[in-house]
């Protein structure tokens, strides 16, 4: 398929897509139903390790975003890390996937299903990813045709950064410092505990770096060095 085509396809599905939305938003809406999808998300990086959802199509994707950050470690990062699109089985179970737990617990959320994280680039560079989750094994389009826009997408997001809220990995930032200096450990290390406390609540990295920035959540070492939380009312 042509560039023009492609992007008559886009424009048609930005003009359906929801009015009162942001443009990432709408954009994200809109590279689903071009491309097939059941679920978008679309995240900016500066580096594998420091990057921003700056906007889901659904539910689903938010989760699934969510627990990627949590994790550390999934698709879209290694997409972002080696620049190539990376796709991988979600069914619920742990077989037969790169990133076993990512896959086994997006099959929970979705049911059976396939993710794909698309690299996005802009002057050459890597600049985000477009992650896909849809039911089939494929998407609509042909890869040419998904990566031309994916970089659609990210050139257009780097040309509205400012409008992008960037409090949330701010707030993640933050709080990893705060670890750091409680535990007295690595940055690296500190994000670690932070996601580990994150994944065996349920809840994500993002709730967690709140409560630990609102002083209602701390960590420390009992008399066996092992880590342990401590919980206050905050301020």
């Amino acid at each position: 398929m042509g560039a023009s085509e492609l992007l008559g396809l886009l424009a048609r599905a930005l003009a359906d897509a929801d009015d009162t939305l942001s443009m990432p938003a709408r954009m994200c809406q809109a590279c689903a139903t071009v491309l097939g999808a059941e679920s978008a998300a679309l995240t900016v990086a500066a580096t594998p390790d420091d990057r921003l959802t700056v906007a889901t199509s659904d539910g689903v994707a938010a989760r699934i975003e969510g627990l990627e950050e949590m994790l550390g470690e999934g698709p879209a990062q290694l997409a972002l890390a080696e620049d190539r699109v990376v796709v991988s089985r979600a069914d619920g179970s742990r077989d037969g996937s790169a990133f076993p737990v990512f896959s086994r617990v997006v099959g929970t959320i979705s049911g059976p299903a396939t993710y794909h994280a698309v690299p996005m680039h802009a002057g050459g560079q890597v600049v985000g990813v477009l992650g896909l989750l849809t039911a089939s094994a494929g998407l609509a389009r042909e890869p040419d045709d998904v990566q031309f826009l994916a970089d659609v997408v990210g050139l257009s997001l780097l040309a509205d950064l400012d409008s992008l809220d960037w409090s949330t990995p701010a707030e993640v930032h933050q709080a990893t410092g705060m670890v750091t200096a409680q535990l007295r450990v690595a940055p690296r290390d500190a994000l670690a505990v932070l996601r580990a406390h994150a994944f065996a609540r349920s809840t994500t990295l993002e709730e967690v770096a709140a409560e630990v920035v609102g002083r209602r959540l701390s960590f420390t070492y009992d008399a066996s060095n092992a880590v342990q939380t401590r919980r206050t009312e905050g301020s």
